[in-house]
């Protein structure tokens, strides 16, 4: 961010705290609506804390005036990503990390936002850390934490991978959390189903690539497919240093409602009311196919059906 942005930014926030005072009830009002607006945020991630921590605030800014109930970070927006932004995690600076958290937290009191950030998460002794996303708060408080369940074998080299489901409600609005290379496992999406959630929130890191690589075109399209099979609202988060795909919003029925523009720091705005209806093909059948019942209708007993091997 350079000099003249870095103005803006502290410009935009004084008059966001000081000509826009929060009304302290409000978020109780909202408190089952139904309905969410939320910013789904891409920029460069990289090594530099610092770096990430302006973005991120200036993003958080940006989506509290744009009236956003929720704002989502890219996978490991807060530290870099390991492998990726940087070689490795030797010499990472946790304290510059909890620092920069805290801010993070203090902000999201500020504004009155949840916040979804991904990080890293410290863990003891000679522990991997997790690939981490945060649920905080409109009180600016940590109120779970979702750990990367499925580390690709280039994660598994600095990460420890999770294991456990996050379910939360903003809203009254039932949510969960899932991270980049989980979207290749749709037993992990089945599960939130049974659980109830109507919003996955899904952060990506698929970025400094090359152009042609495959996951721009698979990963949205993944990602819908899994929201169309189990009628969900989804977020994708990504960060945008080229070459990437840009931040999407997807609605229950698999389409996708709208997207940045890819490589390009931005925060998409989408507005959901989950009374609203959509295309839903499975619905009839779902709750049993998850139970396990594999089929539509009643099954017969008849020889010519038992016998495949014959026409009569």
């Amino acid at each position: 961010m350079n000099k003249q942005e870095l103005c803006l930014w502290k410009t935009t926030a004084f008059l966001l705290f000081f000509f826009f005072p929060l009304q302290p009830n409000a978020q109780v009002k909202k408190e089952d609506s139904g309905k969410m607006r939320v910013a789904s945020c891409q920029f460069p991630v990289s090594s530099d804390i610092a770096s990430n921590l302006k973005w991120i605030e200036e993003q958080m800014v940006e989506a509290k005036l744009k009236k956003a109930t929720a704002v989502h970070f890219p996978e490991c927006a807060l530290s870099g990503y390991p492998g990726v932004d940087m070689p490795s995690l030797d010499g990472f600076n946790w304290v510059e990390l909890r620092k920069a958290t805290d801010s993070v937290l203090s902000l999201a009191k500020k504004l009155q936002l949840w916040v979804i950030l991904g990080s890293v998460h410290q863990l003891s002794g000679n522990n991997k850390p997790h690939n981490s996303l945060y649920v905080i708060n409109t009180a600016g408080e940590i109120i779970d934490r979702y750990d990367k369940r499925f580390c690709t074998s280039g994660d598994l080299q600095h990460f420890s991978p999770g294991d456990h489901f996050v379910n939360f409600k903003i809203n009254g609005i039932p949510c969960g959390l899932l991270i980049c290379y989980d979207v290749r496992f749709p037993e992990l999406y089945r599960s939130y189903s049974q659980a109830g959630a109507r919003f996955i929130f899904q952060s990506f890191h698929n970025a400094r690539s090359w152009k042609g690589f495959i996951h721009p075109h698979i990963m949205p399209v993944t990602a819908q497919a899994n929201a169309a099979s189990n009628y969900f609202y989804m977020s994708l988060t990504n960060s945008c240093v080229p070459e990437s795909w840009p931040c999407h919003f997807i609605t229950p029925d698999g389409l996708i409602q709208n997207k940045l523009t890819k490589d390009v720091p931005g925060v998409l705005i989408s507005d959901i009311d989950i009374s609203d209806k959509y295309y839903d093909a499975s619905a009839p059948y779902r709750a049993e196919a998850i139970s396990g019942k594999l089929n539509s209708g009643t099954t017969v007993k008849d020889s010519l059906s038992s016998n495949r091997r014959a026409i009569r």
